[in-house]
């Protein structure tokens, strides 16, 4: 018996239940992807004017960091609206999206705790200990990420392929 002809056969206020839910989780995910979409343009719209301004000042050198940091986020935001518009078409999660957005924001992060490094107080070895270990543990993850998403690829094409 499939699904669809059990749901038909199941109670009617189960059914009306089940359907109320669906259109709640659409207008949620519909609501999360206008948010996702605001916030990637405002955040596109603010990495333009920083990169502008300081081209203007002539220091662009000194905000290519900065730049880097905002579009790695705009990035970030972009893929979560991609994580959701899967999930909205799909009815589902899928793991690989948000494996995707861990790995930006892992990146995002080594590379902000990289670039403060040299800011880092000279007499103070505790804190510079806690930014490697900070850095080991990102870079860990981004392996084990990376590792994910070739596995889940490899597992995907290995897949198609019995079909």
């Amino acid at each position: 018996m499939s699904a669809q002809e059990n749901q038909s056969e199941a109670h009617p206020a189960r059914f009306r239940t089940v359907q109320a839910l669906s259109l709640v989780e659409d207008a949620v995910y519909i609501g999360l992807g206008v948010l996702l979409t605001i916030a990637a343009c405002v955040l596109l719209i603010g990495a333009f004017k920083a990169i502008f301004k300081s081209m203007a000042a002539g220091q662009s050198s000194g905000q290519v960091l900065t730049l880097l940091d905002q579009v790695l986020l705009t990035l970030l935001v972009i893929e979560l609206l991609y994580t959701v518009q899967v999930s909205f078409r799909e009815h589902g999660l899928l793991a690989e999206p948000f494996l995707v957005v861990a790995l930006i924001a892992a990146i995002r992060r080594v590379l902000v705790v990289t670039a403060q490094v040299p800011e880092l107080p000279q007499r103070e070895d505790v804190i510079f200990r806690h930014a490697m270990i900070e850095l080991a543990v990102l870079t860990g993850m981004i392996i084990v990420l990376v590792a994910s998403l070739i596995a889940m690829q490899r597992h995907a094409k290995w897949k198609s392929k019995q079909m």
